[in-house]
């Protein structure tokens, strides 16, 4: 070793479980971040990180502005896959928080008036003085949801528009008329450019979105991000549209293997902004790579708690 901070080939070999070969071949071909030549070997940052298996993308479209995050999020997937598994009491701990912090990003983006403690103690049974009924109930409802979706991820249970809806039924607790049922009257989303369809064109297009999903050849990141930004130009039901899709997004992801995710309220304008600019001018890119940014903010939280 001649540099601090970095480990051989062999060492780095030894680390991930590969061969000397196969570590000098992700070498040469640019795949290993920070790694230099040095003589006829390579040196390789000691905090550098596995390339992501290329095996488990075989058949899958990735468009070249997306190959290199995706491959750094799964390669940060596979480290975390490797160290696994966690105590029950850090996998707790790291779930009771994200609830009550995705909770609170999601009803707050769509006006919920409670703050985080307050949300931490509704979720905890504990009822907030001087905020109205509807907000306690969108809190409990969107627990319950999410907890339906790691039920659902646990029971591998398969995706169809009868598990959207059963997931809207438990958002909107507050509205008994409306769960789960799809809406009936025309809707705006207002500031919007884009207009959602006609409610009788809602069921055959919430189908129709469903079997495009389940035959998509793109990355799982990238499929679950185009999901949802269709989900919400569908606007299928007359409200937790954006509660429903958030959940549904996290759901797609967990399904495979990445964990769920939280947009958070301070970032509720660069989210509008990635809405916006798929209705818009059609372009996906910036809500794939929010969610790439959330998804990777994620497995490092998980990362560190191994650490």
């Amino acid at each position: 070793m001649s540099d601090l901070g970095y480990i051989s080939v062999q060492q780095a070999a030894q680390k991930w479980g590969i061969s000397d070969r196969r570590v000098r071949v992700l070498c040469e071909q640019g795949k290993i971040a920070g790694a230099k030549r040095e003589g006829r070997s390579y040196l390789i940052p000691s905090d550098a990180l596995k390339p992501a298996d290329g095996r488990r993308l075989r058949g899958r479209l990735v468009p070249q502005e997306f190959a290199a995050l995706f491959a750094r999020i799964d390669s940060l997937k596979e480290e975390l896959d490797r160290r696994r598994p966690l105590t029950a009491g850090e996998v707790k701990r790291l779930q009771d928080e994200f609830l009550v912090e995705f909770t609170y990003s999601s009803n707050a983006i769509e006006g919920n008036t409670l703050t985080l403690r307050e949300t931490a103690m509704v979720l905890e049974g504990i009822t907030v003085d001087g905020k109205p009924l509807k907000d306690h109930l969108e809190a409990v409802g969107h627990r319950d949801a999410f907890r339906y979706v790691q039920q659902l991820v646990a029971d591998k249970t398969p995706f169809s528009d009868r598990v959207v809806r059963e997931i809207h039924s438990l958002v909107l607790l507050d509205k008994p008329e409306d769960k789960g049922v799809y809406r009936r009257i025309p809707v705006r989303i207002v500031g919007a450019h884009h207009e959602p369809p006609q409610p009788y064109l809602v069921p055959a297009q919430m189908e129709r979105l469903v079997a495009e999903s389940a035959e998509d050849r793109r990355h799982p990141i990238h499929s679950a991000a185009l999901f949802h930004l269709r989900f919400e130009g569908v606007h299928p039901f007359v409200d937790g549209n954006g509660r429903t899709g958030r959940l549904v997004l996290n759901l797609a992801l967990m399904r495979h293997g990445y964990p769920p995710i939280n947009v958070k309220y301070a970032d509720r304008r660069r989210y509008y902004d990635c809405l916006e600019a798929y209705y818009r001018d059609d372009d996906a890119e910036p809500m794939v790579r929010l969610v790439v940014e959330c998804v990777e903010e994620r497995l490092k939280q998980y990362l560190a708690a191994l650490g």
